[in-house]
């Protein structure tokens, strides 16, 4: 291996991107971001606290960034700021995927605390995680260049210095998920940047995986049951209006046999209409309930 090359080709990928990479800073969040275009910054939306945060500029100069939009399922924000003549990342083609053994850069200024720029490779591709809410993300591509927290909205670039995807999810130790820039993702991103912000139906309801549903019932002596373990019902929200309560087990929803909060996510998301009709247990009694989203 010529090390000296692999040295020369990851500096001048850094030079590339680095002038456009920021750091997001926050009273109890930290994170990074890039330029998109002169005035607006995205980052991941896990990284904002409130409507306004901090953009950290490359050369040191704290702004004021203030929420243009957000799609908060799909961890994904853009910010107002104002960014000067900071220049935005070249995006890679479409033609660009990620593939398994590509090299990349993974570069991000976590809170604002200095550019960091690690080197590694894909590693995987077409991963899913969860958002900041619970829904999962699909699509993602994962990589080895390892990063510390507050690099998520960072960007993940060729050896050309274009950005291939956004940092998102760290996994453990040295590895990271990244939700690819392809054209849908800069289609939604742009869509954001005009104020735009993404809503999807949500019942506004926690629940607990299927096997902890399982065993709680079992605990308390009642028969085990497929179905979604309400543990939270967030104030005002469609499924306290309609009087779900923490401990419901909701088994059906739409006709539909909920098994897994995705069966949940899938029918919000292809449903028609605002009124949805939800069937469960509380304790050992049947309920059943309408919920409007509207």
């Amino acid at each position: 291996m010529n090390f000296q090359a692999l040295q020369e080709a990851v500096t001048g990928t850094v030079e590339a991107a680095a002038p456009g990479v920021v750091g997001i800073a926050g009273r109890h969040a930290a994170g990074s971001g890039i330029v998109l275009a002169p005035g607006r910054v995205l980052t991941n939306a896990h990284n904002l606290r409130g409507g306004r945060t901090t953009v950290v500029l490359p050369g040191g100069e704290q702004v004021e960034g203030t929420l243009l939009g957000a799609d908060v399922d799909g961890d994904l924000a853009v910010l107002a700021a104002d960014t000067g003549d900071t220049p935005a990342p070249e995006w890679a083609g479409e033609g660009a995927r990620p593939a398994i053994g590509l090299p990349v850069v993974a570069l991000a200024r976590p809170g604002g605390r200095g550019l960091r720029a690690t080197f590694g490779y894909v590693s995987s591709v077409e991963r899913s995680f969860r958002g900041p809410r619970g829904r999962r993300i699909e699509g993602a591509f994962e990589h080895t260049a390892p990063l510390q927290p507050g690099s998520s909205g960072g960007p993940v670039v060729d050896g050309s210095g274009r950005m291939l995807g956004l940092n998102t999810h760290r996994l453990g130790e040295g590895f990271y998920l990244a939700i690819p820039t392809d054209a849908a993702t800069r289609t939604r991103v742009d869509q954001l940047a005009a104020g735009s912000s993404v809503r999807r139906r949500r019942l506004g309801i926690g629940v607990a995986p299927a096997e902890v549903a399982r065993r709680l019932r079992r605990a308390v002596g009642l028969p085990e049951q497929d179905g979604l373990l309400v543990r939270s019902v967030e104030d005002e929200s469609p499924a306290g209006r309609a009087g779900i309560r923490e401990g419901d087990l909701i088994t059906e929803a739409g006709g539909r046999a909920l098994v897994t909060v995705d069966d949940l996510h899938d029918l919000l998301d292809g449903l028609d209409g605002d009124s949805l009709a939800v069937r469960g247990l509380r304790g050992a009694a049947g309920f059943e309930v309408t919920v409007d989203l509207s």
